[in-house]
């Protein structure tokens, strides 16, 4: 099965990799909690942004894995979708 080489993909991908990432960070540490509780506390202790920031570096691993496998489109979809969690990282960290 090959994977076609679309900015679509790409940004899926991207788009993906770190929430999954954070969602195992939650189940990890704070699954006593609800998700709502764990947003709220993220929220109210000025981290979510930088969790954001920790957990978009997966992408910098699945940007390289692209090119590794020459799937060079779906590496620029990684890309758009990084700028997007940038926005949104810049939008948290100075609004709330």
């Amino acid at each position: 099965m090959k994977i076609k080489d679309t900015i679509w993909i790409g940004i899926i991908c991207g788009i993906l990799a770190p929430s999954i990432g954070i969602l195992i960070f939650f189940l990890s540490n704070y699954s006593e909690q609800t998700l709502q509780q764990f947003v709220d506390t993220t929220i109210e202790g000025k981290i979510l942004s930088p969790l954001l920031s920790l957990y978009a570096v997966i992408n910098l691993g699945l940007f390289y894995l692209f090119l590794h496998f020459d799937r060079l489109y779906s590496a620029r979809g990684v890309i758009f979708s990084t700028i997007l969690y940038g926005v949104l990282i810049v939008i948290l960290k100075f609004v709330l």
